[in-house]
This record gives structure tokens, sequence and C-alpha cells, in this order.
């Protein structure tokens, strides 16, 4: 019999990968997947970019590069973040292979086996996940329309019998919940890390897609309002606003813990790939990433009308949602006695898809709601597979 690591029997279990494995069925009408949709792409401008590099810059796409990143892209991109008002000459910066993998080296140089890691409620499944796998011991917070509960924490934090070694948030259009964390509940919540000296893991792959301009004010990362005194982690990324498939994202913070991380990152895969962060830095620096999110903001914000539309028209009494003003997401909560994974199967049945609400738990045990993404779903089926769902949600209620 294998005998497998502790980090290894941490790692989620298969009822998350049976339920997406279901809704990438090409049949299925799906609002699983957290991804834009391929017709979204820059691929135009991508063609553009590489057709004009030089013969050596092409070659040294093809290379290596520093574990850190490829040091034309780490320029390029602190130009951008210093955009964001992050204080890049203070503090360390890295190219990660996703923002995913930011998440997972921060937590691999904090977290040991039953250290406590706080999250919001919900939360991010890929975070969950990384958390788990190092066997941290996971409490969720929950949330309101303007982001983590701060009395809830500070409950949370005094109860703790142990320093928790760090709090988890998504602060811009929520990954699920969909929400945006006003800029009273950021000064919130800095003044609790200032007396607790908690590290926060800001994940902020997000906030460059609002649908209004007048949100664009709003999207100031906590990592920018912070004192030098307290030590935030910014994890961001390539994936929303270039593609996914570029496996690109960034790491932001503290000198000693970036430090740590590159270490990490360097046993791990030595360094995230040369060629997609050549792509990038030519994106980035030929003015190409203001025209595209126009472009995308513009999708986003019909796909979510149509969903939110579809809600208001189909959802059965008694049953509530976020109404997002940007990114990928509607977080649907039925009452206390449903269960989601009921709705799945009746709705899986019919041709829809969607991600239940205990994946999205810390603690993997409220699951009385459910994650619309109306990112990657084509226009022309977002009302019928809502449809479908709120079809589904009435018969389990009443079921029940």
């Amino acid at each position: 019999m294998i005998s497998f690591s502790a980090s290894a029997n941490g790692m989620r279990g298969s009822e998350i990968r049976r339920l997406m494995a279901l809704a990438a069925d090409p049949s299925i009408i799906s609002f699983a997947g957290g991804m834009p949709n391929n017709s979204l792409f820059p691929v135009a401008d991508v063609d553009a970019i590489w057709n004009s590099m030089s013969q050596k810059a092409k070659q040294d796409a093809f290379q290596y590069s520093p574990t850190p990143g490829f040091p034309p892209l780490l320029k390029s991109l602190s130009e951008y973040l210093k955009s964001k008002k992050l204080p890049v000459d203070k503090s360390g910066l890295i190219i990660t292979t996703g923002a995913q993998q930011a998440i997972n080296l921060v937590a691999k140089v904090l977290v040991d086996p039953g250290d406590l890691v706080i999250t919001e409620y919900p939360s991010f499944i890929g975070a969950v996940a990384a958390f788990k796998s190092y066997g941290a011991d996971l409490r969720g917070v929950s949330m309101d329309a303007e982001g983590i509960i701060i009395s809830e924490l500070e409950k949370t934090l005094a109860r703790a019998s142990r320093k928790p070694k760090m709090l988890y948030i998504n602060t811009h259009f929520h990954n699920p919940a969909g929400i945006t964390y006003s800029m009273a509940r950021k000064q919130a919540l800095i003044d609790v890390l200032a007396k607790s000296n908690v590290v926060l893991l800001e994940d902020d792959p997000y906030s460059e897609l609002y649908f209004d301009n007048a949100d664009a004010s709003r999207m100031t990362p906590i990592a920018a309002m912070a004192g030098a005194d307290i030590p935030v982690c910014y994890a961001g990324s390539f994936s929303k606003i270039f593609g996914p498939g570029m496996r690109l994202g960034w790491l932001f913070g503290p000198r000693e813990i970036v430090d740590k991380c590159e270490l990490a990152k360097q046993s791990m895969d030595a360094c995230s790939p040369a060629f997609t962060q050549a792509l990038a830095h030519e994106y980035l620096v030929r003015g190409k990433l203001a025209p595209y999110l126009a472009f995308v903001r513009t999708a986003y914000a019909r796909r979510a009308r149509l969903m939110l539309d579809a809600l208001r028209k189909n959802a059965p009494a008694g049953v509530s949602w976020t109404r997002p003003r940007g990114g990928f997401y509607v977080w649907v909560t039925m009452p206390e006695s449903a269960d989601a994974t009921d709705v799945f199967n009746r709705a899986i049945a019919k041709g829809a898809a969607f991600v239940i609400g205990s994946a999205f738990d810390p603690e993997g045990k409220r699951n009385n709601c459910l994650r619309l993404a109306f990112s990657h779903t084509p226009e022309d089926r977002i009302s019928e597979g809502v449809e479908i769902i709120c079809e589904a949600m009435k018969a389990v209620l009443k079921a029940g």
C-alpha cells in the first residue's frame, strides 16, 4: 500500500473533480468554469507582436529565464504595478506560473501542518486547496456586500488559541461571491491587521474587469494602502487580462517573504515560461492592455446583465444573489435547508452546470449556495442555462 505524504493527504477530494468533469461536457451549458470565452482572446495582438519581434528576441523567448522572472517583463510589470500605487521600489516582486502558484508559494513558505489560516467564507477553491495541501487548519469568516465582516474577523482572532499564520482575501469582484471590498472596509481591515500582525495574502486577479469606469477609483489594492509595518503579499495574474494559457502571474510583497518564495519556486519549476513572459512584456510596453480591457469589460458586462436578468425572471422565492459590478461571478444563496448538490444533479440532467457551494467553504460544510460564472458561456445560451438551474432550484425547494 502506498504511503502518501501529509501534503498529498491534505488535497481536496474527488467530488469537485467529478462535478467539473461533468460540466466540461460540450453538450452542457456550463457556468462552472471561471475563465474567459475563447472568442475574447487577443489573438490578433499576439500574432502582430510575435511577427514584429527581432530574431534575437524570439530566440531569447525560447530560452530559460531567471527564476524571479524575465528581466524586461519585471521592469514593465513594475511600471504597471506603480500605476496601481503599489510601493514596488520598496518590496519584492517575482513572476509566477499563474496567480495559483503565487498563492501556493506563500502557503509553502509560511504554513506548517496544523497552522491556523483564516479565509473569507466563501473562498476561492484553488487557495483553499493550496492551504489544505500544507496541512492548514482553516477558519472561514463571513462576508457582506462590502467584504469580510470585521466584527466576525475580530471574534475569530480573539478566539484563536494560536496566532494565525495568514489571512487570505480576494478583494475585487470576489471569486466566488462577486462582491468588491469598499474603501471603508479595506481601511477597517488594515486597522485590524495593524493590531494583529497577521500576514495578509491579497488575491486580486479581477480588479481591471469593472463594468463602469466610475468604479475604477474603488480598485485600490490593500497592498497599496497599508503601511510598511503591515505584511501584505499581493498576488495578481495575466490570466484575465491577457490569457490563462499564458500561465503568468506575479507575487509582490515584503522582500523577506518574496525571497523565500523565489527559493521555493526554484525547486518547483525553475522559472515561468520565458516565451509567454516575452509576449506579456511586449503586450504591456506596446500599449495593448488598455484597448483590450475596454473590449472585455463591455463583453463581460453584457454577459452579466443577461445572467442577472434571467435570475430576476426565473429564480424561486427565497433565493438571493449578488449583483457584481465586474469580474466573472454571481453567487446564489438558497435557504439553509437546500442542498446545492441536489440542484446540480437535477440541472445537469437537463443540460446546465455550475459549481456547488461546499467547494468554496474552507470547512467544506455549507452547501446551500452555488457559483454561476458568466464569463465563458456563449451569450445566446446564458438565459436558457439559468432557467434550467432555476427550475432545478424550484424542484429542490418544493421537495424539501
